[in-house]
């Protein structure tokens, strides 16, 4: 390994150790430090190789601190393939529907509120753009509009 790959290798390191990336990422964030394509290749399989660098761990980690933050499985896996991961993290894949929709409805309340009135068709039109919004699918959103505040938020 010559100098170039360690200067390349410290800087993903210090990415690294800030937060976890995928590969893609990490790629895009030192490919205008690499001298050429294998240069980057070579330093990225080595961070692989050595437990650094993981597209399954990221997944995890990302899909999680998402889904905690509030959105939906269709929003995750979007952002998760506009990282480059393609694969389904336990995350997600381990959440029923039951708590998908009930994730919706948290955020519908926190959101508009637990009035309990009739919702005319504007309104809900609103919070049903609101959670698509925030990944949710159609079927969740239906769910967490037809739910009374009781249904989630009760003391």
């Amino acid at each position: 390994m010559d100098t170039g790959d360690n200067d390349l290798e410290n800087r993903a390191l210090r990415l690294l150790a800030r937060r976890e990336h995928s590969r893609l990422e990490l790629w895009h964030k030192l490919y205008r430090r690499a001298e050429d394509d294998a240069q980057l290749a070579r330093v990225l399989e080595q961070l692989e190789a050595a437990g650094w660098l993981d597209d399954g761990r990221f997944a995890e980690v990302y899909a999680r601190q998402r889904r905690e933050a509030g959105y939906g499985p269709v929003r995750i896996r979007a952002e998760l393939e506009q990282r480059g991961v393609t694969e389904v993290p336990e995350a997600l894949s381990s959440v029923s529907e039951e708590e998908w929709q009930q994730a919706a409805t948290r955020q519908r309340f926190r959101r508009f509120g637990d009035d309990a009135s009739a919702l005319s068709w504007k309104e809900m039109g609103r919070q049903g753009r609101f959670l698509a919004q925030r990944g949710f699918s159609r079927g969740q959103i239906e769910a967490a509009l037809a739910a009374s505040f009781d249904d989630c938020c009760e003391p």
